[in-house]
């Protein structure tokens, strides 16, 4: 099992959210990296000084996937059947495993992007 953050989970570690935060620091002492990909930080990153200091650090210790052809066209792919619209989202639930946590604001949307996806994920909201 893995973690995967999407921008809200992103966000709450800029607010310093203190849940999302052990659950960072847990993942990194078992040395797991949580994961997201660079849609998602280009969702959220608006320069990386003052407050976003805290998800600078956070992002040190995250595999980061790129948004490259081949998750491009699989993300095309599963938007056209589930009948979505979110590049972002959809590179979510393609990015995670079956098992994985992925901590996220926007639990309604990855549902239905994973039941498309036949993914059996864990969503945990932020």
């Amino acid at each position: 099992m893995s973690v995967v953050l999407d921008a809200g989970a992103l966000l709450a570690i800029e607010r310093g959210d203190r849940r999302i935060a052990a659950v960072l620091k847990v993942e990194l002492a078992a040395g797991r990296s949580p994961r997201t990909h660079g849609g998602v930080i280009g969702q959220v990153w608006r320069g990386g000084t003052g407050r976003q200091a805290r998800l600078a650090k956070a992002l040190q210790g995250a595999e980061i996937v790129a948004i490259d052809d081949a998750l491009g066209r699989r993300v095309g792919i599963l938007l056209g059947h589930s009948g979505g619209a979110d590049v972002i989202d959809a590179g979510i639930v393609l990015i995670a495993d079956d098992g994985d946590e992925v901590f996220t604001g926007d639990r309604a949307d990855l549902l239905a992007l994973a039941a498309a996806a036949g993914r059996q994920i864990d969503l945990v909201d932020v």
